[in-house]
């Protein structure tokens, strides 16, 4: 590859502007309040696809909201790389806690981006990493670099599950053929230590509902002879650890898989400082199931936690109720092997045979997808290292990764083809939290790196 960096240096402002520009639409998926914003959002990908150099970019609508694609078919004798990532965006509350808009782009420096951060909701998850892809393809473009085949596939329903992604890859085999996925929505260990992400974990995300009294009632007329379903709520929800945070579900550790001490050995060789992840939270301890290190708790292990629960009065000043409702959201990660829709029916099982009487319980699954875990000894795995190891000048960690991303199972099993993560985020940057933001040096580091892999790549298949 040649003039790279140059390309990128003479159009730093431009493509700073234009990411900028993306992130001042709020698509929220998961909002009916924001569908026409989701909608803007993909006509400025299409618009923007169109510009970098695609051929064909289409919208196509689903069910839901509308994926797009676009392609490069430069000879059909070449390799062909298939880009995912996706346009909506985690909601953004509660807005109190954040420094800045969350629809308003700025960029500010901190401590680990003393180049400057974008601050805005979508910045790391999944805009900025999703539309580096976008200027690579520009930059192999405008360059005469393209060495490949090219396809886009960026979809506005990542954050409420993908449920209409998978009709549109099972009509659209022959569309999306390809011989590797490549996907940026994961992160690296540092900006000084860069990884590769081998293995996701799955994702069961359910919503509970516990029934009282069939109104609100007075607390003091009847407190104490009827069941609280918010009492009752907190105590099942406890129930579901025991003593040493194991979770308590019958048969959910079934199909776990048990690293071997060497494989355990590797993973601790990846940098890490517990105090300085104490410090970046502001916590003095971390916690977890026992008998694990942190970094095994959040990516080998499966876990389950309490995403938002409510019920009853929660206005300023007092109200003595005993609510007739109560509720919450769970969601559960899950660890290869274990089958998403098989651990919601075991919950749904167990939730509702731990409730007592005086109240009903129903238990509502929203979605969820499988684990995945990648081979390191393939072409693109060794191309995407070499990638790496070009730009950053160190060969990347292969690393597993806490979060999810449903839809890389389904690919395999639909396309046949295998996905790479070339994640340039960082966990500091606030993913689905307040102030999320996205580095400016990683956001044109990875529009550097990525086009090596897909020379690196085609090199490797052509042989």
């Amino acid at each position: 590859m040649k003039n790279v960096k140059n390309y990128i240096s003479e159009n730093k402002d431009r493509f700073l502007n234009e990411i900028i520009e993306l992130l001042k639409i709020p698509s929220v998926s998961a909002d009916p309040a924001f569908s026409q914003d989701v909608l803007n959002a993909a006509e400025m990908v299409k618009s923007k696809l169109e510009d970098a150099g695609c051929d064909i970019v289409e919208i196509h609508e689903t069910a839901g909201y509308p994926i797009v694609y676009g392609e490069k078919i430069i000879n059909k004798d070449l390799p062909t790389v298939l880009v995912y990532g996706h346009y909506d965006v985690q909601p953004a509350e509660p807005l109190e806690l954040w420094t800045s808009p969350p629809y308003e782009p700025v960029i500010k420096k901190t401590d680990i981006h003393p180049e400057g951060a974008i601050f805005a909701r979508g910045a790391c998850d999944d805009k900025g990493q999703m539309y580096m892809h976008v200027k690579a393809l520009e930059l192999m473009v405008k360059t005469d670099q393209l060495p490949c085949n090219v396809k886009f596939m960026i979809e506005g329903e990542e954050e409420v599950g993908s449920n209409n992604l998978s009709i549109y890859v099972a009509e659209n085999k022959e569309k999306l053929a390809n011989d590797v996925i490549l996907i940026s929505d994961t992160g690296m260990i540092a900006n000084d230590v860069p990884s590769i992400t081998t293995g996701l974990r799955g994702l069961s995300y359910v919503e509970v509902e516990v029934t009282g009294p069939n109104r609100d009632l007075h607390s003091g007329l009847y407190g104490g002879a009827v069941a609280n379903p918010i009492n009752i709520l907190t105590k099942m929800i406890a129930s579901l650890h025991d003593e040493n945070n194991h979770i308590t579900i019958p048969g959910f550790y079934d199909k776990v898989e048990e690293l071997s001490a060497e494989e355990r050995a590797e993973m601790a060789k990846a940098p890490f400082s517990i105090e300085k992840y104490q410090k970046a939270l502001d916590i003095d301890s971390v916690y977890g199931e026992a008998g694990y290190s942190t970094n095994e708790r959040n990516s080998i292990r499966p876990t389950l936690d309490v995403n938002g629960i409510w019920g009853g009065y929660i206005g300023e000043g007092a109200k003595t109720v005993i609510a007739s409702k109560a509720y919450a959201k769970i969601s559960m990660r899950l660890v290869p092997n274990q089958d998403w829709r098989e651990i919601t029916e075991l919950f749904k099982t167990h939730f509702e045979s731990i409730a007592p009487k005086g109240v009903t319980v129903v238990v509502k699954p929203h979605h969820g997808g499988q684990g995945y875990v990648t081979p390191i000894d393939t072409d693109a795995y060794q191309a995407a290292s070499k990638a790496y190891e070009t730009t950053f000048g160190k060969k990347p960690i292969p690393q597993r990764s806490g979060g999810s991303i449903p839809i890389v199972s389904l690919f395999e099993k639909e396309l046949k083809s295998k996905t790479i993560l070339m994640g340039f985020g960082l966990d500091s940057d606030a993913i689905h939290s307040p102030n999320e933001h996205f580095g400016v040096w990683n956001y044109l580091k990875g529009i550097e790196t990525i086009p090596y892999f897909y020379q690196y790549f085609t090199e490797m298949t052509k042989k």
